[in-house]
Protein backbone atom coordinates (compact mmCIF):
# COMPACT_ATOMS: atom_id res chain seq x y z
CA UNK A 1 0.00 0.00 0.00
CA UNK A 2 1.28 3.47 -0.90
CA UNK A 3 0.79 5.56 2.23
CA UNK A 4 -0.79 9.01 1.80
CA UNK A 5 1.73 11.83 1.87
CA UNK A 6 1.66 14.87 4.13
CA UNK A 7 0.16 17.34 1.66
CA UNK A 8 0.74 21.09 2.18
CA UNK A 9 -2.91 21.58 3.19
CA UNK A 10 -2.87 18.71 5.66
CA UNK A 11 0.39 19.84 7.24
CA UNK A 12 -0.86 23.43 7.47
CA UNK A 13 -4.09 22.38 9.20
CA UNK A 14 -2.11 20.48 11.80
CA UNK A 15 0.81 22.84 12.32
CA UNK A 16 -0.12 26.34 11.10
CA UNK A 17 -3.31 27.25 9.22
CA UNK A 18 -5.09 26.63 5.94
CA UNK A 19 -8.32 27.67 4.29
CA UNK A 20 -11.15 25.29 3.40
CA UNK A 21 -13.90 25.86 0.83
CA UNK A 22 -17.25 25.35 2.60
CA UNK A 23 -19.50 26.95 0.01
CA UNK A 24 -21.81 23.91 -0.06
CA UNK A 25 -22.80 24.20 3.60
CA UNK A 26 -26.45 25.15 4.05
CA UNK A 27 -27.31 28.67 5.20
CA UNK A 28 -30.87 29.31 6.40
CA UNK A 29 -31.89 32.81 7.51
CA UNK A 30 -34.78 33.23 9.98
CA UNK A 31 -36.41 36.63 10.41
CA UNK A 32 -39.58 37.94 12.08
CA UNK A 33 -40.52 38.70 15.68
CA UNK A 34 -41.08 35.03 16.59
CA UNK A 35 -37.86 33.64 15.07
CA UNK A 36 -36.10 33.00 18.39
CA UNK A 37 -39.20 31.51 19.99
CA UNK A 38 -39.68 29.06 17.10
CA UNK A 39 -36.07 27.91 16.99
CA UNK A 40 -36.01 27.67 20.78
CA UNK A 41 -39.00 25.31 20.69
CA UNK A 42 -37.48 23.12 17.99
CA UNK A 43 -33.82 22.88 19.04
CA UNK A 44 -31.86 21.58 22.00
CA UNK A 45 -30.06 24.80 22.91
CA UNK A 46 -31.20 28.09 24.48
CA UNK A 47 -31.91 30.31 21.47
CA UNK A 48 -34.05 32.90 23.25
CA UNK A 49 -31.17 34.03 25.46
CA UNK A 50 -28.82 34.72 22.54
CA UNK A 51 -27.86 38.35 21.97
CA UNK A 52 -26.49 39.83 18.74
CA UNK A 53 -22.95 38.60 18.23
CA UNK A 54 -23.54 35.42 20.21
CA UNK A 55 -24.17 31.94 18.88
CA UNK A 56 -24.42 28.28 19.77
CA UNK A 57 -24.43 24.76 18.39
CA UNK A 58 -27.72 22.85 18.52
CA UNK A 59 -29.46 19.67 17.46
CA UNK A 60 -32.93 19.46 15.94
CA UNK A 61 -34.76 16.30 17.06
CA UNK A 62 -37.87 14.36 16.14
CA UNK A 63 -40.48 13.37 18.72
CA UNK A 64 -38.56 10.15 19.41
CA UNK A 65 -35.44 12.12 20.38
CA UNK A 66 -33.45 11.12 17.30
CA UNK A 67 -31.24 13.75 15.65
CA UNK A 68 -32.66 15.18 12.42
CA UNK A 69 -29.97 17.80 11.88
CA UNK A 70 -27.44 20.01 13.60
CA UNK A 71 -26.62 23.67 13.08
CA UNK A 72 -24.37 26.48 14.18
CA UNK A 73 -26.81 29.27 15.06
CA UNK A 74 -25.61 32.88 14.88
CA UNK A 75 -27.63 35.75 16.32
CA UNK A 76 -27.78 39.15 14.58
CA UNK A 77 -29.84 42.26 15.29
CA UNK A 78 -32.76 41.28 13.07
CA UNK A 79 -32.14 37.67 12.12
CA UNK A 80 -30.79 34.26 13.09
CA UNK A 81 -28.51 32.41 10.68
CA UNK A 82 -28.42 28.60 10.72
CA UNK A 83 -25.25 27.11 9.26
CA UNK A 84 -25.79 23.41 8.60
CA UNK A 85 -24.34 20.47 6.69
CA UNK A 86 -25.03 20.17 2.95
CA UNK A 87 -26.93 16.92 3.59
CA UNK A 88 -29.36 18.57 6.01
CA UNK A 89 -30.02 21.89 4.26
CA UNK A 90 -33.31 20.85 2.62
CA UNK A 91 -34.42 18.60 5.48
CA UNK A 92 -33.87 21.30 8.10
CA UNK A 93 -35.58 23.97 6.00
CA UNK A 94 -38.65 21.75 5.53
CA UNK A 95 -38.66 20.81 9.22
CA UNK A 96 -38.71 24.45 10.30
CA UNK A 97 -41.28 25.40 7.68
CA UNK A 98 -43.62 22.65 8.87
CA UNK A 99 -43.90 24.26 12.30
CA UNK A 100 -44.51 27.84 11.14
CA UNK A 101 -48.27 28.19 11.55
CA UNK A 102 -49.39 31.53 12.99
CA UNK A 103 -45.89 32.66 13.85
CA UNK A 104 -44.29 35.86 12.65
CA UNK A 105 -41.34 33.98 11.14
CA UNK A 106 -39.93 33.87 7.63
CA UNK A 107 -37.18 31.47 6.60
CA UNK A 108 -35.03 31.82 3.52
CA UNK A 109 -32.50 29.42 2.04
CA UNK A 110 -29.45 31.65 1.52
CA UNK A 111 -27.02 28.87 0.56
CA UNK A 112 -26.54 30.04 -3.02
CA UNK A 113 -26.23 33.69 -1.97
CA UNK A 114 -23.67 33.28 0.83
CA UNK A 115 -20.10 32.07 0.43
CA UNK A 116 -18.36 30.32 3.31
CA UNK A 117 -14.73 29.51 3.87
CA UNK A 118 -13.00 28.27 7.00
CA UNK A 119 -9.59 29.38 8.24
CA UNK A 120 -8.42 26.59 10.54
CA UNK A 121 -5.31 25.41 12.32
CA UNK A 122 -3.35 26.52 15.41
CA UNK A 123 -2.30 29.84 13.82
CA UNK A 124 -5.70 30.77 12.35
CA UNK A 125 -6.35 33.62 14.81
CA UNK A 126 -2.92 35.07 14.01
CA UNK A 127 -3.76 34.99 10.29
CA UNK A 128 -6.91 37.04 10.91
CA UNK A 129 -4.99 39.56 13.00
CA UNK A 130 -2.36 39.85 10.29
CA UNK A 131 -5.14 40.84 7.90
CA UNK A 132 -6.44 43.44 10.34
CA UNK A 133 -9.60 41.40 10.90
CA UNK A 134 -11.38 41.21 14.27
CA UNK A 135 -11.22 37.88 16.10
CA UNK A 136 -14.37 36.66 17.90
CA UNK A 137 -13.65 35.85 21.55
CA UNK A 138 -16.11 33.07 22.42
CA UNK A 139 -16.99 29.78 20.71
CA UNK A 140 -19.80 30.35 18.16
CA UNK A 141 -19.64 34.14 18.57
CA UNK A 142 -19.37 36.37 15.51
CA UNK A 143 -18.16 39.81 14.50
CA UNK A 144 -18.56 41.90 11.37
CA UNK A 145 -15.57 42.77 9.23
CA UNK A 146 -16.52 45.19 6.44
CA UNK A 147 -19.21 43.29 4.48
CA UNK A 148 -18.29 39.94 6.00
CA UNK A 149 -19.10 38.00 9.15
CA UNK A 150 -16.41 36.05 10.98
CA UNK A 151 -17.59 33.36 13.42
CA UNK A 152 -15.50 31.30 15.82
CA UNK A 153 -16.46 27.87 14.46
CA UNK A 154 -14.27 24.93 13.47
CA UNK A 155 -15.13 22.12 11.07
CA UNK A 156 -12.03 20.05 11.91
CA UNK A 157 -11.81 20.38 15.69
CA UNK A 158 -8.74 22.63 15.44
CA UNK A 159 -8.74 26.34 16.22
CA UNK A 160 -10.90 27.82 13.49
CA UNK A 161 -13.14 30.49 12.04
CA UNK A 162 -15.88 30.59 9.38
CA UNK A 163 -15.98 33.62 7.10
CA UNK A 164 -19.36 34.39 5.50
CA UNK A 165 -19.87 36.87 2.67
CA UNK A 166 -22.39 37.66 -0.02
CA UNK A 167 -21.53 35.89 -3.28
CA UNK A 168 -22.40 39.06 -5.15
CA UNK A 169 -19.60 40.98 -3.41
CA UNK A 170 -16.88 38.58 -4.55
CA UNK A 171 -14.77 35.94 -2.86
CA UNK A 172 -14.82 35.80 0.95
CA UNK A 173 -11.03 35.63 0.64
CA UNK A 174 -10.85 39.12 -0.82
CA UNK A 175 -9.54 41.78 1.54
CA UNK A 176 -11.61 44.15 3.65
CA UNK A 177 -11.64 46.76 0.90
CA UNK A 178 -13.20 44.26 -1.47
CA UNK A 179 -10.29 43.69 -3.83
CA UNK A 180 -10.62 40.48 -5.79
CA UNK A 181 -7.01 39.39 -5.47
CA UNK A 182 -6.02 35.76 -5.69
CA UNK A 183 -6.75 34.11 -2.33
CA UNK A 184 -3.21 32.91 -1.79
CA UNK A 185 -1.97 36.48 -2.17
CA UNK A 186 -4.53 37.79 0.30
CA UNK A 187 -4.34 34.95 2.83
CA UNK A 188 -0.71 33.74 2.96
CA UNK A 189 -1.85 30.22 3.76
CA UNK A 190 -2.45 27.17 1.54
CA UNK A 191 -5.82 25.66 0.72
CA UNK A 192 -6.74 22.35 2.32
CA UNK A 193 -8.69 19.82 0.30
CA UNK A 194 -11.84 18.14 1.57
CA UNK A 195 -9.78 14.99 2.16
CA UNK A 196 -7.14 16.94 4.12
CA UNK A 197 -9.87 18.43 6.31
CA UNK A 198 -11.61 15.09 6.81
CA UNK A 199 -8.41 13.38 7.92
CA UNK A 200 -7.62 16.11 10.44
CA UNK A 201 -11.22 16.10 11.65
CA UNK A 202 -11.10 12.35 12.38
CA UNK A 203 -7.66 12.73 14.00
CA UNK A 204 -9.20 15.34 16.31
CA UNK A 205 -12.26 13.17 17.02
CA UNK A 206 -14.63 15.85 15.66
CA UNK A 207 -17.93 14.28 14.50
CA UNK A 208 -19.91 15.52 11.53
CA UNK A 209 -23.63 15.10 10.89
CA UNK A 210 -24.16 12.82 7.92
CA UNK A 211 -21.13 10.68 8.67
CA UNK A 212 -20.81 9.96 12.40
CA UNK A 213 -24.10 11.49 13.54
CA UNK A 214 -27.34 10.39 11.84
CA UNK A 215 -31.04 10.00 12.50
CA UNK A 216 -30.24 6.74 14.28
CA UNK A 217 -28.56 8.55 17.14
CA UNK A 218 -29.66 9.85 20.50
CA UNK A 219 -28.08 13.09 21.72
CA UNK A 220 -26.04 11.58 24.56
CA UNK A 221 -24.55 8.90 22.32
CA UNK A 222 -22.71 11.55 20.32
CA UNK A 223 -20.97 13.09 23.33
CA UNK A 224 -21.79 16.57 21.97
CA UNK A 225 -23.55 17.73 25.11
CA UNK A 226 -22.61 21.36 24.43
CA UNK A 227 -25.52 21.21 21.94
CA UNK A 228 -27.99 20.85 24.83
CA UNK A 229 -28.93 23.55 27.34
CA UNK A 230 -29.77 21.81 30.64
CA UNK A 231 -32.22 24.38 31.96
CA UNK A 232 -34.27 25.55 29.00
CA UNK A 233 -37.99 24.98 28.62
CA UNK A 234 -39.78 22.37 26.57
CA UNK A 235 -38.60 21.51 23.07
CA UNK A 236 -39.34 18.82 20.53
CA UNK A 237 -37.72 15.56 21.67
CA UNK A 238 -36.86 16.85 25.17
CA UNK A 239 -38.71 14.05 26.97
CA UNK A 240 -36.38 11.43 25.47
CA UNK A 241 -33.25 13.51 26.17
CA UNK A 242 -34.29 13.91 29.82
CA UNK A 243 -35.20 10.24 30.17
CA UNK A 244 -31.78 9.16 28.93
CA UNK A 245 -30.08 11.71 31.18
CA UNK A 246 -31.99 10.71 34.31
CA UNK A 247 -31.72 6.97 33.80
CA UNK A 248 -28.10 7.08 32.51
CA UNK A 249 -28.75 4.03 30.35
CA UNK A 250 -26.53 4.35 27.32
CA UNK A 251 -25.27 1.25 25.59
CA UNK A 252 -22.72 2.98 23.37
CA UNK A 253 -20.84 6.26 22.95
CA UNK A 254 -19.05 7.93 20.08
CA UNK A 255 -15.30 7.50 20.59
CA UNK A 256 -12.06 8.21 18.79
CA UNK A 257 -9.88 5.22 17.97
CA UNK A 258 -6.19 4.92 17.10
CA UNK A 259 -5.64 1.64 15.27
CA UNK A 260 -2.25 0.04 14.78
CA UNK A 261 -2.80 -0.59 11.07
CA UNK A 262 -2.09 1.25 7.84
CA UNK A 263 -5.34 0.07 6.21
CA UNK A 264 -8.26 1.84 7.90
CA UNK A 265 -11.29 -0.35 8.67
CA UNK A 266 -14.17 0.38 6.32
CA UNK A 267 -17.10 2.43 7.63
CA UNK A 268 -19.79 -0.01 8.71
CA UNK A 269 -17.28 -2.49 10.14
CA UNK A 270 -18.79 -4.04 13.28
CA UNK A 271 -17.57 -6.15 16.14
CA UNK A 272 -19.30 -7.03 19.40
CA UNK A 273 -17.90 -3.82 20.91
CA UNK A 274 -17.56 -1.34 18.04
CA UNK A 275 -19.30 0.10 14.98
CA UNK A 276 -16.93 2.10 12.75
CA UNK A 277 -18.55 5.24 11.33
CA UNK A 278 -15.53 6.86 9.62
CA UNK A 279 -11.83 6.16 9.28
CA UNK A 280 -8.65 7.45 7.65
CA UNK A 281 -4.93 6.84 7.58
CA UNK A 282 -3.13 9.51 9.59
CA UNK A 283 0.14 10.52 7.89
CA UNK A 284 1.27 12.27 11.07
CA UNK A 285 0.59 9.32 13.36
CA UNK A 286 1.52 6.66 10.78
CA UNK A 287 -1.50 4.61 11.79
CA UNK A 288 -5.23 4.61 11.21
CA UNK A 289 -7.73 6.73 13.09
CA UNK A 290 -11.48 6.27 13.30
CA UNK A 291 -14.66 7.53 14.89
CA UNK A 292 -16.85 4.74 16.14
CA UNK A 293 -19.71 3.93 18.47
CA UNK A 294 -18.18 1.85 21.25
CA UNK A 295 -19.95 -0.01 24.05
CA UNK A 296 -19.95 2.21 27.14
CA UNK A 297 -17.93 -0.21 29.26
CA UNK A 298 -14.93 0.47 27.00
CA UNK A 299 -14.02 4.00 28.05
CA UNK A 300 -10.99 6.13 27.17
CA UNK A 301 -7.79 4.13 27.60
CA UNK A 302 -9.41 0.79 26.77
CA UNK A 303 -7.89 -1.42 24.12
CA UNK A 304 -9.86 -3.43 21.56
CA UNK A 305 -9.12 -5.56 18.52
CA UNK A 306 -10.39 -4.57 15.07
CA UNK A 307 -9.55 -6.85 12.16
CA UNK A 308 -6.72 -8.25 14.25
CA UNK A 309 -5.17 -4.82 14.96
CA UNK A 310 -4.97 -3.15 18.35
CA UNK A 311 -7.28 -0.16 18.74
CA UNK A 312 -6.93 2.33 21.61
CA UNK A 313 -10.05 4.20 22.72
CA UNK A 314 -10.11 7.91 23.55
CA UNK A 315 -12.84 10.50 23.98
CA UNK A 316 -14.44 12.21 21.00
CA UNK A 317 -14.02 15.96 20.49
CA UNK A 318 -15.68 18.28 23.01
CA UNK A 319 -16.54 21.94 22.51
CA UNK A 320 -13.85 24.43 23.52
CA UNK A 321 -14.33 26.40 26.70
CA UNK A 322 -14.89 30.16 26.44
CA UNK A 323 -11.52 31.80 26.05
CA UNK A 324 -9.81 35.12 25.57
CA UNK A 325 -7.89 35.81 22.40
Amino acid sequence: MDLPALTPGYRALREQSAWIDLRERGKILATGEDRARLLHALSTNHIEQLKPGQGCYAFFLNAQGRILADANILCFDNALLLDTEPETRVKLFEHLDRYIIADDVAIEDRTAALSTIAIEGPESAAVLRKLGAPVPDEPYSSVRWADRVIARISSTGSEGFFVFSEVATGSPLADAQGSDAHPNRVFPIPPATAEDARTVRIENGRPRYGEEITERNLVQETGQIHAVHPNKGCYLGQEIVERVRSQARLHRMLRRLEIDAVNPPAPGTKTAEVEIMSSAFSPALQKSVALAYVRTEFGPGSELSIDGARATVSAAWAAPHPRET
